[in-house]
């Protein structure tokens, strides 16, 4: 049976395959991280591009799956405004970050001045 393993003693437990998936995608990470380490020393100039047209594939298909789902589309109007909202606070947000940590960096080059 998938996702069962078998201590040995008799006794079995079951994995579920979310905590399966989770760590193919860790382990797949971890290998690119170990490639990437590997390849420091060479560049590698199509790595941006093939990532880009990776990341439309991926939107592509993250479209696909929201166009096939009948709740979703359903409640589309909703979900459109609380994602205008989150936006909006997310920008607000981050450009509020932004002016204090410039306002924090300038002070300090300001007193390193004087």
């Amino acid at each position: 049976m998938p996702g069962q393993i078998d201590s040995g003693r008799g006794v079995s437990c079951f994995i579920s395959s979310t905590v399966v998936e989770m760590f193919t995608v860790i382990c797949i990470m971890l290998a690119g991280i170990a490639v990437g380490f590997l390849l420091r020393p060479r560049r590698i100039r199509f790595a941006g591009n093939v990532i880009t047209v990776l990341i439309w594939v991926l939107l592509f298909f993250l479209g696909v799956e929201v166009g096939t789902n009948e709740r979703i589309v359903k409640g589309i109007h909703t979900l459109g405004f609380e994602a205008i909202v989150i936006t909006l606070g997310a920008v607000a947000g981050s450009c509020s970050a932004a002016w204090a940590l410039w306002k924090i960096v300038n002070r300090k080059e300001t007193d390193r001045k004087s």
